[in-house]
């Protein structure tokens, strides 16, 4: 896991809110006031994305995330590659940033672990 990354990512939204991460697979899940907006895997940044905003993350050729299966088959989530301006612009990341934390807030609410039954 990219710790400096995730402490900038950090420092570049402290005036958006504050960045949490949950630790995942050798990587991190970061949230921004209680919202997921990104995640950190293979030491890259990659934000949130939905049908509302693959049009701007398609225009700025920012590739959706991948991962290897097995049996030669690929799967992809809802994450783009963060563009290459944000790792030394801290406007840049919170611009890109505000497009996660927006499909984050559109995503479907989070569903509560059943309580187990006594």
């Amino acid at each position: 896991m990219d710790t400096a990354l995730i402490d900038w990512v950090t420092e570049a939204l402290a005036p958006v809110g504050a960045v949490t991460l949950r630790k995942m697979m050798g990587g991190a899940t970061l949230y921004c006031d209680g919202t997921i907006f990104a995640i950190v895997a293979d030491d890259a940044l990659w934000f949130k994305a939905d049908a509302e905003s693959d049009e701007t993350w398609d225009a700025a050729g920012c590739g959706r995330f991948t991962y290897e299966m097995g049996e030669g088959r690929t799967g992809s989530m809802n994450y783009r590659r963060a563009p290459d301006d944000v790792h030394d612009d801290a406007d840049a990341m919170r611009d890109w940033a505000a497009l996660g934390i927006a499909a984050g807030l559109r995503g479907p609410p989070k569903k509560r672990a059943a309580k187990p039954k006594r």
